[in-house]
């Protein structure tokens, strides 16, 4: 855990009490401060008062005696509306931030030089915080990963010189965090999402841009520019006199890391060189998640990290659970768990990385279905679907791709094992990749990939994949 000292003596508000609330809680108070917590949850308010903390309807008590409100990501700060907290705390002249400010606080107060790495984006933040975590380690540092790839950031170890924190940040996260100072931040890329919490695709680009227009004046700021959004972010950082590197993976760069057939490139003054080789990495495969590796090599380089251990940690990476998690093998059939390909998009990255591919499709549907993939239906050998989706897909399928409705993932496992092995084909896939929510049939995404990877497991003749 992190003592947070910033607040000794003082009285703090934490609304959201859920797992980086009570981690908030915990760290306030061995810090020395008074916590009141408070959630519109009336399990959560009786879990943190079992914990031994003060709870309180937080819109019946003064705000007058508050020297911060620590708010939960899930909260709205701005759009559609602030909560409801929100508005009391700004009437009452209370600032409104989250752990993670704590946690920068902290490092400021205590750390100031330990080495902080960031990571935010659209798309692909968890598998390269979980990469550029995995470099760390290989590499010798005493490496503690958390924020938004899981575990609340300050139940982490302590900063101290020579100990790294990789922190996975949401938008939402960054919102709350007004001070973020990274030694090393990275903005992968931007699309649209979550709309419906920053009010406009300009207001989402300009909070994830402030990850990295916070780095540390000696810091590095590492932005994939295969997006207009993160182009003209990137020349803003330049402007304002940051170390920047942009990332590619669809064009060279004078100057920059890119990739170029399945080789990553560093180029600067118009020299070039080659960092390290992506091929036969399987659990870096496809382009999404070349530009993970491009990203967090760029990263590995800026911390001093010979490329002799980059490329060494690159090929020991295991890959991130239930995102392309090569699960095992029988005979040449490979059984791939996406099950956090919970979206089209995410579905997208998954079917492009294969070429014959026995899909396990569905569960509770969402907007605009797969009618977004069809340029990748003739990689897709069968279709095996699942949950509430089914008919629906179905329907977008038809006559292009041919599939069954499976019902359960038992019998979709059992149905594409079966149909992969018979094919003949030299690489077939068996991917779980739902292109859909989990909540009709398993509560998340994760225990719907682990009842994929034990059913795989169990099916006689599959061995793991080393």
């Amino acid at each position: 855990m992190i003592p947070v000292t910033s607040f000794a003596g003082k009285t703090v508000a934490v609304f959201g009490l859920g797992g980086s609330g009570l981690a908030s809680c915990h760290a306030l108070k061995a810090g020395g401060a008074e916590v009141i917590a408070g959630d519109d949850s009336a399990d959560n308010v009786a879990k943190a008062a079992q914990a031994g903390f003060k709870t309180a309807d937080l819109r019946a008590v003064s705000w007058a005696k508050f020297s911060a409100l620590i708010l939960t990501p899930g909260a709205p700060l701005t759009h559609p509306a602030p909560h409801w907290s929100v508005l009391m705390a700004r009437q009452a002249g209370v600032e409104v931030i989250g752990d993670i400010e704590l946690f920068c606080r902290e490092r400021r107060r205590h750390a100031p030089d330990a080495p902080f790495v960031a990571i935010t984006g659209t798309n692909g933040k968890s598998t390269t915080t979980a990469l550029i975590a995995h470099l760390m380690k290989v590499a010798g540092y005493d490496t503690q990963m958390g924020g938004n790839i899981g575990t609340a950031v300050l139940s982490l170890q302590p900063q101290r010189t020579g100990r790294v924190h990789v922190i996975e940040m949401s938008s939402y996260q960054i919102d709350l965090t007004p001070s973020l100072d990274p030694s090393v931040g990275i903005l992968l890329n931007v699309s649209e999402d979550h709309i419906d919490r920053h009010g406009t695709l300009e207001n989402y680009a300009a909070v994830k841009a402030r990850l990295v227009a916070g780095v540390q004046p000696q810091g590095t700021a590492i932005v994939g520019v295969d997006d207009i959004w993160c182009r003209n972010i990137a020349d803003r950082l330049d402007q304002a006199g940051k170390r920047v590197v942009r990332i590619s993976v669809k064009n060279p760069l004078p100057d920059g890391v890119y990739v170029e057939r399945e080789t990553i490139v560093q180029a600067s003054g118009g020299a070039r060189g080659e960092i390290a080789r992506l091929g036969g990495i399987g659990s870096l495969r496809g382009l999404h998640n070349a530009q993970n590796a491009a990203c967090a090599a760029a990263c590995a380089l800026a911390m001093g990290i010979p490329v002799d251990t980059l490329q060494s940690g690159l090929r020991s990476f295991p890959g991130l659970a239930h995102r392309m998690e090569q699960v095992g093998r029988r005979g040449n059939v490979l059984f791939v768990n996406d099950s956090k390909g919970t979206n089209a998009d995410a579905a997208a990255h998954a079917l492009s990385s294969f070429g014959d591919i026995f899909w396990i499709a569905g569960g509770k549907p969402k907007l605009g279905g797969i009618t977004g993939l069809a340029e990748y239906f003739p990689r897709i050998r069968k279709a095996y679907l699942i949950g509430e989706a089914a008919p629906e897909f179905a329907e977008t399928l038809g006559e292009r791709v041919p599939h069954e409705i499976s019902g359960t993932l038992e019998v979709a496992v059992a149905g594409a094992a079966r149909d992969a092995e018979a094919s003949g084909l030299a690489d077939p896939v068996v991917l779980l990749s739902p292109a859909c929510a989990s909540f009709d049939q398993y509560r998340n995404f994760e225990i719907r990939g682990t009842k994929f990877r034990d059913l795989v497991t169990a099916l006689p003749g599959v061995k793991p994949v080393v």
